[in-house]
């Protein structure tokens, strides 16, 4: 061996890992199913997906002030992640906030102090560890015995979510498998080429008409009379399980759970009943969850921040309004005349803050 040899590198080592359905592919779906708030119930449902789009559009109209990092695009991340997992965690990095995809927490009093951060990056996630005045962390439905946890409207009624899961399960499994239009046709005794070529023109017919069987019957009484050869539905009877009622009523418990009402998804629904579901969504759901947001970004960002999420969705009836108006006008121009005091009748109804 030369000289120059002991100065020479060797190649490096080639790291192998595996992939496909191995173990570590498999937790990585274990993980992603966690990360994404699923628990295998209600999210996959059309009604819990109608909820999430409702939330996560209605704070993306919202009027942040105060600061500029509650832009349209982060209030949709945050109304999708509080509407499904019931927290949204991001960090505080310079004038943006980066969104993260899982969060370990350490707490003092019941109140983080310091986070472990996993950032989603598109050749791996990254991890970050930060102070709590460094990381946004808003939460909704808080439990008592875990205040620094926050619990989505699901996990809420998972009873009402299961249910709901399990009725549209078992009606799609049952318009999968279930003979719905097969019959089956009597018809005589004949040669086995007639029955088959019988059978094979059943084929490719609407309703599956594949089953035969023989009105012959050799014992008690001699051949069943030709008259009765009618066919027999095997469509099963499912007004029996109720499933439309219990499907109606599970969908509306979980959209009661949101904070919707449920008259705004029935189809004989009005006008004006839409405009009061939007009304009761917006002030006694996403406004107290807006005044929540708003309330952390104050404390982590600096400043006082509001969100206004009922001039956005304009969740107010217009029309009302402006007669309301008008009224309020003619009203206090009687009162200039007869000599009352009108901040005094404003404060007979509790209009205090006016002027």
């Amino acid at each position: 061996m030369g000289f120059l040899d002991y100065f020479r590198r060797s190649a490096p080592a080639v790291e192998q890992r595996s992939a496909g359905s191995g173990f570590t592919a498999e937790v990585m779906r274990m993980r992603e199913a966690y990360i994404s708030g699923r628990t295998g119930l209600g999210e996959l449902t059309g009604s819990v997906s109608s909820c999430v789009a409702l939330w996560q559009n209605s704070l993306a109209l919202a009027k942040p002030a105060g600061t500029d990092l509650l832009d349209p695009c982060t209030l949709a991340l945050i109304g999708r992640s509080l509407a499904l997992r019931g927290e949204f965690v991001a960090l505080i990095d310079g004038d943006e906030l980066v969104p993260a995809s899982d969060w370990d927490t350490r707490t003092r009093n019941s109140k983080p102090v310091a986070y472990r951060l996993t950032i989603p990056e598109a050749g791996g996630g990254r991890s970050v560890t930060a102070l709590a005045g460094e990381v946004v962390h808003f939460r909704i439905n808080v439990d008592p015995a875990a205040p620094w946890l926050g619990v989505s409207p699901l996990r809420t009624a998972s009873l009402s979510a299961g249910m709901l899961h399990s009725v549209e399960t078992a009606l799609s499994e049952a318009y999968q498998d279930m003979p719905f239009g097969s019959q089956v046709v009597p018809m005589p005794e004949s040669p086995d080429v007639d029955n088959s070529n019988m059978a094979s023109s059943f084929r490719g017919q609407r309703g599956r008409v594949l089953l035969r069987e023989s009105v012959v019957v050799q014992a008690a009484g001699g051949p069943a009379p030709q008259q009765d050869w009618k066919p027999s539905d095997l469509t099963p009877n499912l007004q029996g399980a109720v499933p439309i009622e219990t499907l109606a009523s599970a969908r509306s418990s979980v959209l009661a759970a949101y904070g919707i009402l449920p008259a705004l998804f029935d189809p004989a629904t009005t006008g004006q009943l839409v405009r009061e579901a939007q009304r009761h969504l917006v002030q006694f759901t996403l406004q107290p969850v807006s005044d929540l947001i708003a309330e952390e970004a104050s404390e982590k960002l600096g400043g006082t921040v509001t969100l206004d999420a009922l001039t956005g969705t304009q969740a107010f009836d217009t029309g009302a309004a402006a007669r309301s108006f008008q009224m309020l006008v003619a009203g206090l121009a009687a009162a200039k005349e007869a000599g009352i005091d009108a901040k005094g009748a404003l404060a007979m109804l509790d209009w205090t803050a006016a002027e």
